[in-house]
């Protein structure tokens, strides 16, 4: 569904250094068009949040997120998954709208069992999760906007949402293991992962990809077991 912006299949003529995408169509991120974009979620009343439908067909079943975020604040979590325990905190203070639709995604088990199914070696350093179909087009059969603050980085540590574009953001997102300053502020910042979990993710990017180039499916599986909010 999207890596940064969308995530689709990726050619052997992608460049290495392409955004984290999450695009609802199977193409490739490059790929993406206006067609293929659903309509920008309209925003909504201060306070609450809002979850458009977007044409897709989900491939696990959920409900959306309740248009009422829960008290904004740091929700601490952790992604169990296949290489290791990942220990995340969200920022429901800044990004309270993406972590209601993460934490409602995760307390409904969408996550689990889901394998992480792009890793990015050079240009960028992220593996992108979240898609159980595993191809880099599924998601929640929503949409909502972005919540962005123009200045936004992505330093090591940081988690963020994939997108195909304005207001597509979904259930995808990345994991950034190094210092990816290069990219530009288009991908909603909503959390950081500590070090011991940077490490982990840095072992799988060792490992390279299963096609041997610097973007594409982890060589060393990444399957997120669970997600528990502690």
């Amino acid at each position: 569904m999207l890596f940064l912006a969308s995530c689709g299949n990726e050619s052997d003529s992608d460049k290495a250094a392409d955004p984290p995408v999450a695009d609802a169509s199977e193409g490739s991120a490059d790929e993406s068009t206006e067609e293929s974009v659903p309509e920008t979620p309209e925003s909504a009343d201060a306070g609450s949040c809002a979850y458009a439908p977007d044409g897709t067909t989900p491939p696990k079943t959920v409900d959306p997120p309740s248009a009422e975020p829960a008290k904004a604040q740091k929700v601490p979590l952790v992604l169990k998954t296949s290489v290791g325990d990942l220990n995340l905190t969200l920022d429901a203070v800044k990004t309270p709208c993406t972590v209601n639709s993460f934490t409602a995604l995760a307390e409904q088990g969408y996550f689990d069992k889901t394998q992480c199914h792009r890793l990015v070696t050079e240009g960028i350093w992220v593996l992108q999760c979240g898609d159980p179909t595993g191809s880099g087009a599924g998601g929640p059969g929503y949409a909502f906007a972005d919540e962005l603050s123009g200045s936004e980085t992505y330093p090591a540590g940081t988690v963020a949402m994939a997108n195909a574009g304005p207001g597509t953001n979904g259930s995808q997102f990345f994991l950034v293991y190094k210092d990816s300053l290069g990219l530009p502020p288009n991908y909603t910042v909503f959390g950081k992962f500590d070090a011991a979990s940077i490490r982990i993710v840095q072992k799988v990017a060792k490992a390279g990809t299963v096609e041997g180039g610097p973007d594409g499916s982890p060589k060393k599986p990444v399957e997120i077991q669970s997600v528990t909010v502690r």
